[in-house]
C-alpha cells in the first residue's frame, strides 16, 4: 500500500512546487512572494521526507530539519525585513 502512495503524494506535492515557482514569479506583491516561498520550503521538505522514505535510508530527515530551520529564519528577516527595513536592531 505504502509503495503505491508514495509516488502520488510526490507527484501532488511536485505539482505543488510548480505552482509555488508560478506564484513567486507572478506574485502581484512582495508579501504574495514571500509567502510562496514559505509554502515552497515546506513542499520541498515534504518531497525530502517523501524520497527518504522510498529510499529506505533514514538519512534525509536532518536535511529535512535544516532546511525547515533555514526556511523559518529567512521567512522571519524577509518579514522583519518587509516591516521595519533592517533585520538587526
Amino acid at each position: 500500500m505504502i509503495a503505491v502512495v508514495i509516488p502520488i503524494a510526490m507527484t501532488l506535492f511536485a505539482v505543488a512546487v510548480l505552482l509555488n515557482f508560478y506564484r513567486l514569479a507572478i506574485g502581484p506583491d512582495i508579501v504574495d512572494r514571500i509567502l510562496a516561498l514559505d509554502t515552497l520550503m515546506i513542499n520541498s521538505i515534504a518531497l525530502i521526507v517523501l524520497a527518504d522514505l522510498r529510499m529506505g535510508l533514514g538519512v534525509l530527515f536532518e536535511l529535512a530539519l535544516l532546511i525547515a530551520l533555514m526556511g523559518f529564519v529567512s521567512t522571519v528577516a524577509m518579514s522583519k525585513y518587509l516591516l521595519r527595513g533592517d533585520v538587526i536592531e
